[in-house]
């Protein structure tokens, strides 16, 4: 039997018997395992981005899917805040849209509006018409940017893991539905109830598409993927979330067991039913900022790591009032006045783009000042 890739620490099967991988040695990857680490590693969501004038300077040249479709544009803009900030992680820049074209859905990026679908789903041939094709024929510019910024990681930046990404079905299908983004989910919710054959059928194409996409983008290197679920929770209560979402999330989540990385299970507005969302699987919970990070551990029995999970607002404020937000999420990481074990700090969401640079950095190195050696 063909022995399983190892690069997020995760057991390896060869010859039918589970194998113990060797322990990683990156902060960041030691914490998904819940071990020991030098200081709390931290990464943000959207650190590769608008905030940065160097991000700014390409866009004002590229389209948002032109630097996606052009594998040096995207390793270029993935590597430029771990340049700068000397993040514990790199996430590929990436969009979760992207894999909607291949099945057929026609995306654009509308200046000062954000996404668009232009052939939305609105009935239940539309979700049947949707094709499921393998991500090397579809993705293959993401695929080949974390192939580059592998190499560049590992060659000039000490082997700092890349975090490869998708959207979690529910999400996808939203903006499938919806045709963009939403404040009240009512059109996608009354298809999921209208429709509840052709929601399975769309669902399970999602997961489809989108598993085979993220085992790709660990195959071609990336240490870490993450599914965010940006949607479910702010559009769903728990009742329909465990009816409409939960089997689909925790078949994705199965899938994802053969990467032989670690994921990330990250969701915003679900802390009513945060037991459920953890249930879906994942060897990582990330949570947003609306909840406490020790009640958010504690609703899963401090039973897996966690990231998170600062409001990303706070990066807006004056030093004293930004100290005090990050003394407040590292405090309730801790067990017995130490950091506890498995602590990944992030934001609660995406970085804002009016985030003043010299924050950022000022939250990097406080972290890794406070946190050092008290694992």
């Amino acid at each position: 039997m063909e022995q399983t890739a190892i690069r997020g620490g995760r057991p390896a099967q060869a010859g039918g018997e589970v194998q113990e991988a060797p322990e990683p040695q990156a902060p960041f990857l030691r914490a998904c395992r819940g071990l020991p680490t030098p200081y709390t590693p931290i990464w943000l969501m959207r650190q590769a981005g608008r905030y940065m004038p160097e991000y700014r300077a390409i866009r004002a040249r590229h389209s948002m899917l032109e630097i996606i479709r052009t594998p040096e544009l995207a390793a270029e803009v993935t590597l430029q805040p771990i340049r700068k900030f000397g993040f514990d992680a790199a996430i590929i820049f990436a969009d979760i849209l992207p894999p909607l074209i291949g099945m057929g859905l026609q995306l654009e990026f509308v200046k000062g509006e954000g996404p668009r679908i232009l052939n939305p789903i609105t009935r239940p041939y539309d979700v049947d018409r949707l094709a499921t094709p393998p991500a090397e024929e579809t993705m293959g510019a993401t695929l080949e940017a974390i192939r580059l910024v592998t190499r560049e990681l590992e060659s000039s930046f000490g082997g700092v893991p890349l975090i490869g990404f998708a959207g979690a079905p529910f999400t996808l299908a939203s903006y499938a539905v919806e045709g963009e983004g939403s404040k009240t989910y009512s059109r996608v919710k009354a298809f999921m109830y209208r429709e509840p054959a052709a929601w399975r059928r769309l669902m399970n194409k999602l997961v489809t598409v989108q598993g085979d996409y993220l085992i790709k983008q660990a195959q071609a290197g990336a240490a870490a993927l993450q599914v965010f679920d940006s949607w479910a929770g702010l559009a769903l209560g728990k009742q329909d979330y465990v009816r409409f979402v939960q089997p689909y999330n925790k078949a994705l989540f199965d899938m994802l067991k053969r990467a032989g990385v670690p994921v990330i299970n990250f969701s915003t507005g679900t802390a009513a039913y945060l037991s459920e969302v953890a249930a879906c699987g994942g060897d990582v919970l990330g949570v947003d900022w609306r909840m406490p990070l020790d009640w958010c551990w504690a609703q899963i029995d401090y039973s897996r790591p966690i990231q998170g999970n600062l409001d990303p607002a706070a990066l807006l404020a004056p030093w004293r009032e930004l100290k005090y937000q990050i003394d407040d999420v590292l405090d309730r990481a801790q067990v017995d006045g130490r950091p506890r074990p498995g602590h990944i700090f992030n934001l609660g969401h995406g970085i804002y783009p009016n985030t003043p640079e010299e924050n950022v950095q000022r939250l990097v190195e406080y972290v890794r000042e406070k946190t050092a050696g008290k694992s």
